[in-house]
């Protein structure tokens, strides 16, 4: 087994969804060896690039295969590639112990839909549901929902895209 500093970063994208009061879609994971506690179980939807594919259009894939929603206008992107880490103690669980963390590309969306589009219980495209409920949640307040070791990533996608924040 490769040591936890010789493993690679899993590619991956994530989309922030914003609504017309300039509100955050967060969705409460359905689980996950990551999670510490039930304060930090809300996340933006997010998930792996497959092979050769655009990032963009993984963003978009993976934000219906979460959430159903298709009726998006793209707003911006985080022009670096952001990364973390996993802990140590979940790196050889998660992922089938093949990463160490995950290298993403993040976009911002304005969501021109109407709420009831969004289904996380039965997601586009016969997904697994990966979130079991909810929530509009000012962009400010996202950096404290987030398990602590994607906390850094979740304040550089706040400050990128904090002129797009409601009140």
């Amino acid at each position: 087994m490769a040591r936890y500093e010789d493993l690679p970063y899993r590619t991956c994208v994530g989309m922030m969804l914003i609504n017309a009061a300039g509100l955050v879609f967060i969705g409460r994971r359905a689980g996950g060896i990551e999670h510490v506690d039930q304060t930090h179980v809300w996340q933006m939807p997010q998930g792996g690039v497959d092979p050769g594919e655009d990032t963009w259009e993984a963003a978009k894939r993976e934000l219906y295969e979460e959430t159903s929603v298709r009726s998006v206008e793209k707003l911006g992107e985080v022009p670096d590639w952001l990364i973390y880490d996993i802990p140590r103690t979940v790196a050889g669980r998660a992922w089938k112990g093949r990463y160490r963390g995950q290298r993403q590309k993040w976009y911002a969306v304005r969501f021109t839909g109407k709420d009831a589009e969004i289904n996380v219980s039965s997601p586009g495209g016969g997904h697994k549901a990966e979130f079991v409920n909810w929530r509009w949640e000012p962009m400010k307040n996202l950096p404290n929902l987030i398990v602590p070791f994607k906390r850094p990533v979740y304040e550089r996608v706040v400050k990128e895209f904090s002129s797009l924040a409601g009140d």
